[in-house]
């Protein structure tokens, strides 16, 4: 039986959107990062963890730190698969929009 985490499990959780938030501009140690949260640091390693298995961070050792950064690859398929979504939700408020607006000059 394959335990994979599903990357939209992972993502589903605030303080793991934080932390992809957190190093997307730059690299950051496991202990850097925990310093941004009120949560022990086990519990943002664990956070850490899914974040690795799922594929949205990759890990970089320096010396005797590891570096955990964004894993841009897998942040794009995140976006191509809610990309038909967004254009199906704009489509939607682009008609709601020009409805609207032949009700405003109606009225």
């Amino acid at each position: 039986m394959d335990l994979r985490r599903d990357v939209f499990q992972a993502i589903a959780d605030p303080t793991r959107r934080a932390i992809l938030l957190l190093v997307a501009t730059q690299s950051m140690t496991a202990g850097a990062i925990a310093s941004q949260f009120d949560t022990k640091r086990p519990t943002v390693s664990k956070h850490l963890q899914i974040l690795t298995e799922c594929e949205l961070l990759k890990k970089e050792p320096n010396g005797r730190e590891i570096y955990y950064h964004l894993n841009p690859n897998k942040m794009k398929e995140i976006a191509n698969f809610i990309e038909p979504f967004q254009k199906l939700w704009d489509d939607r408020f682009n008609k709601l929009e020009s409805v609207m607006k032949n009700y405003q000059k109606k009225g």
